[in-house]
């Protein structure tokens, strides 16, 4: 325009109106527009009757949810409901399902029968009646139903404690009325659903947690013994050790007895040689049960005077305390008495499988994460329909060195079309050497399954995958293992679930079942995105039409200086 008119007289204070006369082509405005939509799309969201209970907690990425290629989600808790029923107890040369708990209750009703007055023996006549092989059964079955009564961190919480607290402390332990005031109903609670599992099923074969404080913890019979117990050690479990311990004294007998719990791939070398552990591990994933192994060690008073004073002594240590409490401890997990076996059925949530299958079908790729074995991960993925009937699936082979995993991968770069299956052992050798390369072909993949992670695995695998490819990543989890992974992706959606709130408070979108999360990214997020796009167009294209009718204002009238719309 300035050309047009000319750079004569008071040329600059023309200029200066020109540009504020044609500023509307900048849209400054942009950003509120944008803002305020946002505002309102979430709003929509959290009204939509379709997905209730879905909480926004980031109102500034709504239409990121209709951007997202890969979908990276947790599975316990996540795809299964995680509520955890017992299903099997493997004892080595015995395993007892489901349909005969009623053989472990009358086991475990023989092990604790009262013995009469007069009698002087330590075992009750009807232990001693029984037959050689049936009696180390029965004591099988006893060692092991008390290591799982008693190895967790369970507590027994009562609609009335006072009641029940005052009775448990009293002397009358076998008195009518501590059994009455202790048939109230009370609830198990515990950070972990497998422990509540475990312990539940302890009271329904007939041996009951009834009292739990920081020293002390009491078990009942199903002949209304009761048994004490005071808690010397306990060592929790960690997404590092992936066990938990506990060392306890029985007060009737003064027995020191260390119980340890934990997954299979730590406790198969912490176990006397046995050869049914692996086997049975497997056989029991293949069924989709989550397995837990079980031994304990007994331990004279030295053997535990000593270990506590090097316990004390580590963790009073200004360096490496961390390192030298493991070692400490370490140092007693040797050559502990294998127990048993058990299987815990986790089973998968309402409609999981048509909500994987919608996302699958709209282009987005899938990829489970999870702690747990790889018999187990696979059954879940074949029963959830996260592997389609019709593709193969390949196994990453255990590599051990970087020429393996070279060597694996050339393998499966040929396979590409299927199905990944990786260990954590594995993922962690292929992300030291090969990144670029394992991610360009995993992400090639319709499925890929990370059985064994851990927490910082996860997070690893979401900031390669936005590295190396640049695509658009969306995490799913429900506790507090699976923050890491939410905060990596760039979009996190936390499920509400029985390990807390942790997932869902740190996520970027809060919902109570992994089938809303089709809706939330199908519908919403398409929504969200089609809309931003159009008001970002009608911002940007009014701005250019306002100053394309302030130009021919101005040309018609000879270049005047002049707003078309007074006040506007």
């Amino acid at each position: 325009m300035m050309l047009l008119k000319g750079f004569d007289g008071l040329w600059y204070r023309y200029l200066f109106r020109f540009i504020l006369l044609f500023s509307y082509i900048i849209p400054i405005s942009l950003r509120v527009n944008l803002d305020m939509g946002k505002m309102v799309y979430s709003w929509m969201i959290q009204k939509d009757k379709e997905i209730p209970g879905t909480v926004v907690r980031s109102t500034t990425i709504p239409e990121e949810l209709g951007r997202l290629v890969f979908l990276l989600s947790d599975k316990t808790g996540t795809l299964t409901k995680n509520e955890m029923v017992f299903k099997k107890l493997h004892l080595g040369t015995v395993a007892y399902g489901s349909d005969s708990f009623d053989e472990v209750a009358s086991h475990l009703k023989t092990a604790y029968a009262p013995p009469p007055p007069s009698s002087s023996s330590d075992q009750s006549p009807a232990k001693l009646a029984l037959p050689k092989m049936r009696r180390t059964i029965v004591t099988r079955v006893q060692e092991a139903v008390r290591a799982l009564a008693l190895c967790h961190n369970v507590t027994p919480v009562y609609e009335d404690d006072s009641i029940c607290l005052e009775n448990m402390v009293s002397d009358g332990t076998d008195s009518a009325e501590l059994d009455q005031d202790c048939k109230q109903s009370f609830v198990y609670q515990a950070s972990s659903p497998d422990e509540v599992a475990l312990v539940a099923w302890t009271e329904s074969v007939g041996l009951a947690l009834i009292h739990r404080d920081l020293t002390s913890m009491k078990l009942r019979t199903a002949h209304k013994q009761y048994l004490n117990y005071t808690v010397l050690q306990i060592f929790p479990f960690t997404s590092e050790t992936k066990r938990m311990g506990i060392i306890v004294k029985e007060e009737n007998t003064g027995d020191i007895i260390f119980f340890m719990k934990g997954a299979d791939v730590v406790m198969s070398s912490i176990v006397q040689y046995n050869d049914w552990l692996d086997e049975e591990c497997g056989n029991m994933a293949r069924e989709g049960l989550r397995t837990l192994v079980v031994a304990k060690k007994v331990l004279t008073e030295e053997q535990y005077a000593d270990f506590e004073a090097r316990y004390n002594q580590a963790k009073v240590s200004i360096h490496d305390r961390t390192a030298k409490v493991a070692a400490v401890i370490e140092s007693l997990e040797r050559d502990m008495e294998l127990l048993c076996l058990t299987g815990v059925e986790d089973k998968l949530q309402d409609n999981v499988r048509p909500a994987l299958e919608l996302l699958r079908n709209a282009g987005i790729k899938i990829w489970m994460l999870t702690g747990d074995k790889l018999e187990t991960a696979i059954s879940i993925a074949k029963s959830s329909r996260l592997v389609a009937r019709n593709q193969q699936i390949h196994v990453f082979q255990n590599a051990l060195s970087r020429t393996e995993v070279h060597l694996e991968l050339n393998s499966f770069r040929r396979k590409n079309d299927s199905v990944l299956i990786i260990k954590g052992e594995s993922l962690e050798l292929c992300l030291k050497f090969y990144p670029k390369e394992f991610m360009e072909l995993a992400c090639q993949c319709p499925a890929v399954v990370c059985c064994r992670c851990s927490p910082t695995q996860k997070a690893e695998v979401v900031r390669l995958i936005q590295s190396q490819n640049g695509k658009r990543t969306c995490a799913v989890g429900d506790g507090g293992n699976d923050v890491s992974m939410i905060q990596a992706a760039d979009v996190g959606i936390g499920i509400v679930g029985k390990e807390g709130k942790q997932a869902s408070l740190a996520a970027d979108f809060s919902v109570t079942q992994f089938s809303h999360i089709a809706h939330l990214i199908l519908v919403h997020g398409r929504y969200s995105y089609k809309r931003s796009a159009a008001l970002s167009q009608f911002v940007i294209h009014r701005g250019l039409i306002i100053s394309t009718m302030q130009a021919f204002f101005s040309a018609v009238f000879y270049f005047a200086s002049v707003a078309l719309y007074p006040g506007f």
